[in-house]
């Protein structure tokens, strides 16, 4: 609930009803992946959200792929027909429970992939006054089809513990087990979403209402395409206590930006050849630097310039306004502001000290760099200070408001995170001097040719 439009006494947004969102689509499609997206998108706006899995409540009842009959995801299979009936029926309920309990987006995550089931799930919905909204993933191209089931066999609880071909194999069962029966959502009076080849194109039937338009608007920017993103603090400064002196590197600080380049492209060089061996027909992708329009964070990336790579400069980025704190310690904070002080502790969420940013506010202005992060198909390494890379990791990895002013980003360690349907993964690295020759400590690293938008 990091960036909460408002609170209304039941927690709900009061002008949009209870939603219930319908994933539609043949198995690897990315609708696990657009389901996990949207809820961790919702939540971060303070929408009472909750996924509700069919294959989480299979897993529950009879277990993983490894426990399943070959055919039980064949339709022309009666008895394991009425047993996957029954399990989504339970989930449905479970949803619209929850629902009625004080939640606002229930996502209804199954294949859904029959006329007959949506009318069905439909009706339903709309017999609890629960607005549905389908939204359908399609997808006619053979390399994103081929990428998601390479990532299933590593991400999927189905196939913990199996050997990567053979999850392969039976994956591809699966989808042709659907593929038959498949029907696509051609009713024009439901209100219903197509994403095409995971948005390169979306279709957009009878959509209506303000969220239901930010879902539109998030969905618009969603994409399933492998990228890591990485996350990395600015260097040292000349001064560190003062933000309004936008005090250029110490030396210290020049030294850790060509050593962060150093480690970081030695890093990609060696996952590279790794991914190589294990198989993955790897189109290396772009890295492209964002930065603050801040002097320490745009002459951190200098070096990434000089080899060449695009640094964009993102003002949003910037770290949070401390107002009349600027340049004082603790003590001196406690001293000149102990009312103040007292507030922020109790509160460090929410609290700003005068003419000052909150985490709140922070978390509200950096929005548009979460749909920008969404929509980037390029590797990303982020360049910026402490508290921006606390929301942006706490967006990423839906962690709660409360806990965002104590996540700890070290500046001495780059965090590499892969996204997946099921969620982020993340591996943190200490810097070291991998290339420690390579390492001009008194280089030039004046902002010279920067790009900006």
């Amino acid at each position: 609930m990091a960036a909460q439009l408002y609170k209304t006494t039941s927690g709900r947004l009061f002008h949009a009803g209870q939603i219930a969102i319908i994933t539609v689509g043949l198995p690897a499609r990315g609708k696990t992946h657009v389901a996990r997206s949207l809820c961790r998108y919702l939540r971060w706006l303070g929408v009472p959200t909750k996924v509700f899995s069919v294959g989480n409540y299979r897993r529950h009842v009879i277990g993983n792929a490894s426990s399943l009959p070959h055919d039980f995801f064949n339709p022309g299979n009666l008895e394991t027909a009425e047993a996957r009936h029954k399990i989504a029926t339970e989930c449905l309920q479970d949803m619209i429970k929850w629902l009625q309990e004080g939640g606002q987006v229930g996502i209804y995550d199954a294949s859904n992939t029959t006329q007959d089931r949506r009318k069905e799930v439909h009706d339903i919905l709309i017999s609890h006054n629960v607005h549905p909204l389908f939204i359908e993933s399609i997808c006619d191209k053979s390399e994103i089809i081929e990428t998601n089931i390479r990532s299933v066999k590593i991400t999927s609880p189905d196939y913990v513990g199996w050997d990567p071909e053979e999850a392969v194999k039976d994956y591809w069962t699966r989808i042709n087990n659907h593929l038959e029966h498949y029907e696509t959502i051609n009713d024009t009076e439901l209100s219903f979403v197509k994403m095409i080849n995971v948005g390169e194109r979306i279709i957009v039937n009878n959509v209506k209402g303000y969220l239901q338009s930010r879902i539109m608007f998030y969905l618009m920017n969603l994409h399933i395409s492998p990228r890591i993103i990485y996350f990395a603090r600015s260097g040292e400064s000349m001064n560190e206590t003062s933000q309004k002196a936008d005090a250029e590197l110490s030396l210290a600080g020049k030294h850790y930006a060509y050593t962060l380049k150093n480690f970081l492209l030695a890093l990609r060089e060696r996952e590279k050849k790794e991914r190589k061996e294990q198989g993955w027909d790897d189109d290396e992708r772009m890295l492209t630097i964002w930065t603050s329009a801040r002097q320490r964070s745009y002459q951190t990336a200098k070096p990434f310039l000089d080899e060449g790579f695009n640094v964009y400069h993102r003002p949003s980025l910037a770290e949070i306004n401390v107002g009349e704190a600027d340049n004082l310690t603790v003590e001196e904070i406690k001293a000149k502001f102990p009312e103040e002080y007292e507030k922020q502790q109790k509160d460090p969420y929410h609290y700003r000290y005068p003419r000052a940013e909150s985490y709140q506010d922070l978390a509200v202005r950096i929005e548009s760099i979460i749909l920008e992060l969404e929509y980037e198909k390029n590797d990303v390494l982020i360049i910026a200070h402490e508290s921006v890379l606390r929301c942006l990791y706490a967006y990423l990895f839906d962690r709660p408001e409360d806990e965002i002013p104590r996540i700890v980003i070290p500046r001495n360690y780059l965090i590499e995170i892969i996204p997946s349907a099921y969620g982020c993964r993340e591996t943190r690295m200490e810097i070291v001097d991998t290339f420690v020759h390579s390492v001009p400590l008194l280089a030039d690293l004046s902002h010279n040719g920067k790009k900006s938008d």
